[in-house]
């Protein structure tokens, strides 16, 4: 089994940091369903302006409301407006890794959904992974990216 990326919330900004709360992160939950992140899911997170990277669970905030706020001691690892990434993962074996479609959100400044990605990992004739960057609003754009011998 190895641990594969499930979905991201790529570049979401920080909209509070709440010290006085117990620890987790309060997410939109359309913005969960969108990336596929469940509920009280250990999720890592990993702020792109101070390099921090943590571990905590999902809880939900309100529908529609944008929020990303981080609790407890994760405040502490971000302000509010920084952009972060928040990832999900699953266990997998090896041989299902062709059918997993991890679901990738990508935010602008107010954290309206901007795009919606997926990655692809796919297998040639001769046994070399290819992986993909696929464009859901756009199925005819696929970015390429390195191919390897599995």
């Amino acid at each position: 089994m190895r641990k594969i990326v499930a979905g991201k919330l790529h570049g979401i900004h920080v909209t509070e940091a709440n010290l006085n709360y117990h620890g987790s992160i309060t997410l939109d939950p359309d913005h969960c369903e969108a990336a596929g992140i469940l509920p009280m899911e250990f999720v890592e997170i990993w702020n792109r302006n101070s390099g921090a990277r943590i571990s905590t669970y999902v809880i939900l905030g309100e529908r529609g409301s944008r929020c990303c706020i981080l609790n407890g001691a994760a405040a502490r690892t971000c302000q509010p407006g920084d952009p972060i990434i928040v990832c999900n993962s699953i266990y997998l074996n090896e041989a299902h890794i062709t059918a997993l479609k991890p679901r990738i959100v990508t935010f602008d400044q107010d954290n309206h959904i901007r795009d919606r990605l997926s990655y692809s990992v796919d297998l040639d004739a001769f046994g070399r992974y290819s992986f993909s960057i696929n464009d859901e609003g756009n199925e005819a754009l696929a970015i390429p990216a390195a191919v390897y011998r599995a």
